[in-house]
């Protein structure tokens, strides 16, 4: 049995990127950059206005400056200023060569075309924006690893750029096993349980922008080395529920050894999720999460997440941290990890109710974990504990 350190460091170290693609900007979205990009071009590309106003030389400020003609966005026409003249300009359009400073028209008095500037506070240089103060040419607009966001989508574009290389995003399935599962709507017999786990980790992904295959499987040997076989063959991760544990009617992990899954490791020192499994092939990563739903929430959270990440190719992989006061006291045993189901407003973080591993309502409430480290027994109330913040 391995730390939580060793777990996540192993899983940092045998996961690399997926293959590049190349897509269109604007289909781009919570993709992450394979390539950096280099500015083409300045932003702006010209002396800009940055309010509606006049431009003209600062020298004059004090000096009563003609106005000599008008220029619109998007103009391209050039106009040379001589001295003691003003032009009219307007947001976003190019200042002239010979102006180098913009007042606002609420800070002027304009008589027969005469301007008188009125703006004391006015500097050299003031309402301009100067060719390149946002990037210049030839430098790095965004690193590899970046996550296109809308405002990434807007900055590329505002480049002239149409096409990016990106990691693709991989292809996940999730399998569940065991015989007392039966999907929400049926009939519940004496012995059974609603299957929820696929429902949690499916919506866990498609908060990563995945939509993964979804398969059930009950307990049978097989059934489930077949299920196994057919997932790694035509996926990038695979994501198993249950049937990890060592009774007479978990398969899973013999299932993953007769098909030619390396084990990474087996059997982490935290709680919840001990019997938390991560193996690979030279296609597939393969995470075999416990059964207990609290328990296969916080594991994903914890490594499966960080692995897309790696995948999709970010480079911050884990959950946020943070470090807050805790509300109340907090004791545990000593000797293994725990991952508490916590909620936070950002000032203080509190414990929840109901901490086992099986119990979802306290993870429905939740917002973070607080991390407590396996040696540590007690926690005061207002000690700075370690927080994640959920994705």
């Amino acid at each position: 049995m391995i730390s939580v350190a060793q777990a996540k460091q192993l899983v940092s170290e045998n996961v690399v990127p997926l293959s590049i693609k190349e897509v269109n900007v604007v289909d781009a979205l919570d993709y992450f950059l394979a390539e950096a990009i280099i500015a083409p071009i300045s932003i702006p590309s010209f002396n800009q206005s940055a309010m509606d106003g006049y431009a003209f030389s600062f020298k004059h400020k004090n000096e009563e400056l003609n106005i000599v003609g008008e220029i619109a966005a998007g103009d391209t026409d050039s106009i040379n200023i001589k001295l003691n003249e003003a032009v009219r300009i307007f947001t976003g359009s190019k200042v002239p060569d010979d102006c180098d400073t913009v007042v606002m028209q609420e800070l002027t008095i304009v008589n027969d075309d005469v301007l008188l500037v009125k703006d004391e506070g006015l500097k050299l240089g003031g309402n301009i924006r100067f060719k390149g103060h946002q990037i210049k040419v030839g430098e790095i607009a965004l690193e590899v690893g970046t996550k296109i966001t809308a405002g990434a989508i807007g900055f590329i574009s505002a480049l002239g750029i149409t096409k990016i290389k990106v990691y693709k995003t991989p292809k996940v399935v999730i399998i569940a096993t065991g015989n007392e599962l039966v999907k929400p709507g049926n009939t519940l017999r004496e012995g059974q349980i609603f299957e929820s786990n696929t429902f949690m980790l499916q919506a866990a992904l498609n908060k990563l922008n995945i939509e993964p295959e979804i398969v059930l499987v009950e307990d049978d040997k097989e059934k489930t080395e077949q299920v196994i076989m057919t997932a790694i063959a035509n996926n990038d991760l695979l994501l198993l529920s249950g049937g990890i544990s060592v009774g007479d009617y978990d398969f899973v992990k013999e299932g993953l050894e007769n098909n030619g899954v390396e084990e990474v490791f087996y059997k982490v020192n935290q709680k919840p999720g001990k019997p938390l499994y991560f193996g690979k092939t030279k296609t597939c990563y393969v995470f075999a999460l416990p059964g207990n739903p609290a328990a296969a929430l916080t594991c994903f959270y914890q490594y499966v997440c960080a692995a897309i990440n790696i995948m999709k190719g970010s480079v911050n992989i884990e959950l946020n941290k943070i470090q807050l006061p805790i509300a109340k006291q907090l004791i545990k045993k000593e000797g293994r990890a725990v991952f508490y189901k916590a909620y936070t407003d950002y000032k203080t973080v509190t414990v929840l109710e109901g901490q086992g591993s099986d119990v979802l309502k306290s993870f429905a409430l939740a917002n973070c974990f607080v991390y407590v480290q396996a040696e540590i027994t007690t926690v005061n109330e207002n000690e700075i504990v370690e927080v994640h913040l959920f994705p």
